[in-house]
């Protein structure tokens, strides 16, 4: 890696963290492209070489908070967990939430300008592939039923945990029991059925 990639990469990340902490507290409308270049350290010019205006950052900042709290809620599987992530994943991400900020601002609701394109963001294009992985490994270990397709499996996983959590946030906020209640749901789903003895 040349200096002048070296410090590109480090520019652009710094936009990102400024951006994900700007908009997470004051929000799309309120915060402009030349606030966030102004405290990153660089000037609007500068920050359009690596973002296709305030819209393109914006959604750069709310992919780069997900993928940091998927990160942290994979991270906490701990070993051997991702053969069956279904039953601990949304507990952590629930939990991540309240360090994530912009990740909940957008799932709340708040900013419905990107909302529709939530589902498009490659940190869950990328879970959903981590996630399949994880279930198609299972299928070949026994943990789980070899008649589903991992990766229709993934994909209804995603919805139904996007599903709770925007409605839970906008709502009345993340409610446990609710959340043990899907994993529960998952387990019945996946779980192979017990051998039935033949019949004398």
């Amino acid at each position: 890696m040349d200096g002048r990639t070296g410090k590109g990469e480090r520019t652009r990340a710094r936009l990102l963290e400024v951006a994900v902490r700007r908009f997470a507290a004051e929000g799309y409308r309120r915060t402009s492209l030349s606030a966030v270049a102004d405290d990153a350290g660089v000037t609007p010019a500068a920050a359009y070489a690596y973002f296709r205006g305030k819209e393109g950052l914006f959604e750069a900042a709310v992919d780069a908070d997900a993928a940091a709290l998927i990160d942290e809620a994979l991270g906490g599987l701990g070993e051997g967990a991702m053969v069956s992530p279904h039953s601990l994943l949304l507990p952590l991400l629930v939990a991540g939430l309240e360090t994530h900020p912009l990740a909940r601002r957008v799932l709340a609701g708040q900013e419905p300008e990107v909302i529709d394109r939530l589902l498009a963001l490659p940190s869950l294009l990328e879970l959903r592939a981590r996630v399949a992985d994880g279930l198609a490994l299972a299928q070949s270990m026994g943990a789980v039923r070899a008649d589903i397709d991992p990766q229709s499996l993934s994909i209804g996983l995603e919805t139904v945990v996007l599903a709770l959590l925007i409605a839970s946030l906008q709502v009345h906020g993340v409610d446990e029991e609710r959340t043990a209640g899907v994993g529960a749901v998952f387990d019945a789903i996946l779980k192979s059925p017990p051998a039935v003895p033949p019949r004398r």
